[in-house]
């Protein structure tokens, strides 16, 4: 999964009946990952919002990854699915949506859980809480160092998650995150296609950093 890079969109659990309209937004700002998530049990809602950003991503050429139900992933056509704690594994999320669908874990704070992962055939691995959260305030913390290790541990995409902004996550792109996973920074901005730029240009600057030394950190 070499294109799986960049900012890497979250929608909020109580998205509000403009989701579609915000998520438009920030891919228009830069987003090259969209997830869904909803823990909701409005099934009908659910199916209804998540066939629309399917609809949606596919005609932007975005990666559209749903949260934890590889069933609503297969319904709707989606990319792939993210997998938490109690989440099930990636062979059976991968049996349910396909081969080539991109299978997505948390690992927190431990290199153990992303070395098992990569071995259960995941296609990216992400860690953190790196900084305080309003979206999960009691998560794990992780520090920017486990990216480092991973790197050089995995042969998979890395993502960073927890309280990102567009001031601290360069040093996380810069401790080898290939994606910077963001809830609230986007879908709580009043202009969510500016704020996502923001985000969009800390990879901006890795790249033309890359041109000049002909290597990414």
């Amino acid at each position: 999964m070499n294109d799986l890079h960049g900012l890497y969109a979250i929608t909020p659990d109580d998205a509000g009946p403009d989701l579609t309209r915000r998520v438009e937004l920030a891919i228009a700002g830069g987003a090259r990952v969209i997830q869904y998530r909803d823990k909701s049990r409005d099934l009908v809602r659910r199916r209804t919002q998540a066939q629309a950003l399917s609809n949606l991503c596919r005609a932007t050429g975005t990666r559209l990854i749903i949260n934890d139900d590889p069933a609503l992933a297969a319904a709707v056509g989606a990319d792939g699915v993210h997998l938490g704690r109690d989440d099930g594994d990636p062979a059976q999320a991968r049996r349910l949506i396909g081969p080539r669908a991109i299978i997505g874990v948390s690992c927190y704070d431990r290199l153990e859980l992303a070395l098992a992962a990569q071995a259960a055939g995941a296609d990216y691995v992400a860690f953190g809480s790196f900084f305080p959260s309003a979206t999960k305030p009691d998560a794990v913390h992780a520090e920017p160092d486990l990216l480092r290790r991973a790197h050089a541990a995995l042969r998979l995409p890395l993502v960073a998650i927890g309280g990102i902004t567009p001031q601290n996550g360069a040093a996380l792109i810069a401790a080898g995150a290939d994606l910077l996973a963001v809830v609230s920074g986007i879908f709580s901005a009043s202009d969510p296609r500016a704020a996502t730029a923001a985000y969009a240009r800390l990879f901006n600057i890795r790249t033309e950093a890359s041109n000049q030394t002909g290597s990414v950190p």
